[in-house]
């Protein structure tokens, strides 16, 4: 599939709307018509078979500019935890098995640090933004939220780790906030901050 008549579109490598709608702000300001894979079902995922969140947003970005010929924005997000060594990590959707399933995988998270006091339970949340066009090289941005894991779920506006994830700034869990204050703050926000301040350059190559 090739989409470069489209000179000004961009693929959204997600088929998650609200982690698009993320995205879609920063390039509707520069006029590019955004698609996400909602509108090409026929794509099959890209496995993510990388060893790190930068491995595989890369994997997805250029997996996907290469077979449509346009420009493709991925990103790989995940929970490390200090105490477990960076775990969940990338395996932070199956953390408790491949079925992806957010009850269990905070009930496991739950269990590994039932022991540890809340000095221990320090973590991140750590996003990679990976910017893909055919004949120019790959970018990739990093961005974090420092937090700890409550010893209880608390909130119901979040999905994944959310109800877990506390924010000493905000005194909440990342669930207990709004959308509008989880996204002014999210590690997804910090990377694509940092992505705004070097995208036109990029784009000019």
């Amino acid at each position: 599939m090739n989409l470069s008549k489209f000179e000004q579109t961009i693929v959204i490598a997600t088929r998650n709307k609200g982690k698009a709608k993320e995205f879609e702000s920063l390039f509707d300001k520069k006029g590019y018509t955004i698609k996400t894979l909602l509108d090409y079902p026929e794509v099959p995922d890209v496995e993510e078979t990388g060893d790190t969140f930068q491995e595989n947003a890369l994997l997805k970005a250029e997996t996907i500019a290469k077979e449509f010929g346009t420009l493709v924005l991925a990103d790989d997000s995940g929970l490390v935890v200090k105490a477990l060594h960076g775990q969940p990590g990338v395996y932070s959707a199956r953390y408790a098995g491949e079925e992806k399933n957010d009850a269990k995988n905070n009930a496991k998270l739950l269990i590994e640090l039932a022991d540890m006091t809340s000095s221990d339970r320090q973590a991140s949340f750590h996003c990679s933004l990976a910017l893909a066009k055919p004949g120019t090289e790959s970018l990739v941005i990093d961005g974090e939220l420092e937090g700890v894991i409550a010893g209880v779920p608390k909130g119901d506006n979040g999905f994944g780790y959310d109800s877990l994830f506390y924010v000493p700034e905000k005194g909440r869990t990342l669930a207990e906030l709004s959308e509008n204050e989880k996204n002014e703050i999210s590690h997804r926000a910090v990377a694509l901050k940092k992505l705004e301040t070097v995208l036109d350059d990029w784009l000019s190559i």
